[in-house]
Parts: C-alpha cells; sequence; structure tokens
C-alpha cells in the first residue's frame, strides 16, 4: 500500500492551482514542502530546483503546471496551454491536441474557480456552462457561469481533490502525481537534484532546464523525465505497471539509461511497455485500415535532447493512466508504488 505520508502530500498539493503560466503559487507550495523535507531549493524563471548532498548523483525532472483557463475577455476564457504557448489554432501534431478535440464535452459543468497567479489568493468559482471550438480562432471556448466579471489574463483553475477508489487514485494528476512522488523522495532521504518545470503543457518546459543545464551542468547530465502516459481505457492501462520510451517524436533516448530502467523493472518484476513501440504498433493497424496514424507522442525530455546539441541526454518513466488531461485521470496505485520504488532504485545507482 502507499505510503500515507505520500497520499497526504498528495491530496495537499493536488488542491493547489498550477494552471499552465500561472504556476508561481504552486512553486512556493513546493519550496515549503521541499524545505520541510530537507532540499536547498532555488527558484528560476519557469524553474524550482531542489538539492540535496550530492546534486549529481541522480538527476529527476518533472512538470508542475496542469491544464486549465485563462480569462480573454468578458466572460470568455481559453485553455491556458495554448494562450501559454502563444498559440492561436489546434494544429493537431501531439497527443494532447487530439485528444483535446475530442473531449470538450467533458468539461460540461465542471466547477472552476479564478485565482491570483502569484499568491494563490481565491478570485471567485463558477461552473463551465459550455465548451467549444470556435470556428473563426480554431481554439477552445469556454463559457462559465459565475465569474462573469473577471479581468482578462486572470487564470481560472478546475476545482480538484484527490479520490482513491477501485485501487486507483483519480484527479487531476497529470502531473502533481510525479511532482508529489519527487518530494517525497526527499523524506526518504534523497540527496540527488529534482526538477520542477512551468509550462511543459505549452511546450516550453524544456527551455527553463535546459538554461540550466548550460549554466551548471556537469561532464554527464543524465535525466530521468518523469510523467503519467495516456491509455484508452482500464483495462489498456492495467496491461502494465510502467512505461518506458525508446524515443519520441522529437529525438532518441540515451540507451544506457533507458536499459538501466528497463533492467532494474526486470530485476524487481514490473511489468512495462515501451510507448513508442506501442504506439508504432497502433499507427500500423490504423494505417491498414486506411485511417490517419496518431502522433508517437512529444516529451520534455525529447525537447530538450533535440535542443541540447548532447548537454543533456536520459530517459523517461512513466505512470499509465486513464482519462488524460481531465478531472477523471486515474492511475493504479500499485503501478505508483512501483514507480516510487524504481526512482529509489535510480537514486542509489
Amino acid at each position: 500500500m502507499l505510503n500515507s505520508d505520500f497520499i497526504d502530500l498528495l491530496k495537499t498539493i493536488i488542491r493547489q492551482p498550477s494552471v499552465v503560466g500561472a504556476e508561481h503559487s504552486f512553486f512556493r507550495v513546493l519550496q515549503r514542502e521541499l524545505e520541510e523535507r530537507g532540499a536547498h531549493v532555488t527558484w528560476y524563471e519557469g524553474l524550482l530546483v531542489a538539492q540535496g548532498s550530492k546534486p549529481f548523483s541522480t538527476m529527476f525532472s518533472a512538470h508542475i503546471d496542469r491544464h486549465g483557463l485563462v480569462c480573454t475577455g468578458p466572460n470568455e476564457f481559453q485553455y491556458a496551454a495554448f494562450i501559454a504557448g502563444n498559440r492561436t489554432d489546434l494544429l493537431n501534431n501531439s497527443v494532447s491536441e487530439e485528444l483535446m478535440t475530442k473531449i470538450t464535452e467533458r468539461f460540461q459543468n465542471e466547477p472552476v474557480y479564478a485565482y491570483e497567479p502569484w499568491s494563490g489568493a481565491y478570485r471567485g468559482g463558477g461552473v463551465i456552462k459550455n465548451a467549444y471550438i470556435c470556428e473563426f480562432r480554431n481554439n477552445l471556448i469556454f463559457e462559465i457561469d459565475g465569474l462573469e466579471g473577471l479581468v482578462a489574463g486572470t487564470p481560472v483553475a478546475f476545482k480538484d481533490k484527490l479520490k482513491i477508489d477501485d485501487n486507483r487514485l483519480t484527479g487531476q494528476l497529470d502531473n502533481v502525481l510525479c511532482a508529489a512522488a519527487l518530494v517525497h523522495m526527499f523524506a526518504n532521504g534523497f540527496q540527488g537534484t529534482a526538477f520542477f518545470t512551468a509550462q511543459e503543457e505549452a511546450g516550453k518546459s524544456w527551455r527553463y532546464l535546459l538554461e540550466w543545464f548550460r549554466r551548471f551542468g556537469g561532464s554527464t547530465n543524465r535525466l530521468f523525465v518523469v510523467d503519467t502516459s495516456p491509455f484508452p481505457d482500464v483495462a489498456a492501462a492495467n496491461c502494465q505497471q510502467l512505461v518506458l520510451r525508446y524515443r519520441d517524436a522529437n529525438a532518441s533516448f540515451n540507451e544506457e539509461a533507458t536499459k538501466m530502467v528497463e533492467q532494474l523493472c526486470i530485476n524487481e518484476n514490473i511489468s512495462y511497455l515501451f510507448k513508442d513501440k506501442y504506439m508504432e504498433q497502433t499507427n500500423a493497424e490504423l494505417v491498414a485500415q486506411g485511417e490517419e496514424p496518431k502522433s508517437i507522442g512529444s516529451t520534455e525530455l525529447g525537447r530538450i535532447i533535440a535542443a541540447s546539441n548532447g548537454l543533456v541526454d536520459g530517459t523517461t518513466i512513466q505512470i499509465p493512466s486513464t482519462g488524460y488531461h481531465t478531472m477523471q485521470e486515474s492511475a493504479a496505485i500499485e503501478s505508483v508504488e512501483k514507480f516510487l520504488s524504481v526512482l529509489t532504485a535510480l537514486s542509489k545507482e
């Protein structure tokens, strides 16, 4: 069973807003939790860095932004990820966008609240009454009852809390689940480095991370990026306990690091799947049926590898989940336990 301290931590921080582009207040919460667990914490633009006494021993990274809305005019709200990323349309070139165009109806009647981005101060609550793709702007537009007087630029978070049922954790888990895991590592004596990045959902987090490595990185910048990985239903997600990758749509990952994680899974009898191979097989089946192939996925790690000219490499470790980018994203408790055990093993390598 999951450690009660970890569950308590996750329950606490999942209630804190961290909308893409308005993550400052969440960084403040993380700083407190990390320092209480003995970490040395440093803030940079778009990045919180927590370190122990051996910062280059093992390095993990998790993005901390979650999907939400931002007020863009009188009673008009748009998906914050597209505003933060300076995107004006849906190009359908990522898993995120492919899914978002299909799930607008899932946000009907979803409770939300506005907050002040630096302090997290509450600015009022409301309920989503309509969500649609505007034919003129080709972007997701939301209408909310209760926030009619909100000033443009104010972030709006989905009201969230952790639910535990049928051996699964449920909530807006992407990616607060992995952020909680990295904070919890320090409580267990972790002495390496944990990066917490902003604006990953807008495709910007790798820039903040790369800036850190350009300033402070060592000769071996092997990075383990942790996240959730979407599957269409619980049955598909439960076919494996962890998700690994050889590559994403941007770059190939470090082969040695990938094999190391795979061997840990084998040693600890953890079932796993390589998501890029899974997507390649899925796409082959789609093409055979005359349908369009899907993206194999774009990750923070792939972006930073592609842009760093060899300065940074590594691999990913992901928790299989369902209900991607909704309030009903869920992950098996067993998968989270295995995930924590692999992180612990890596920190001792």
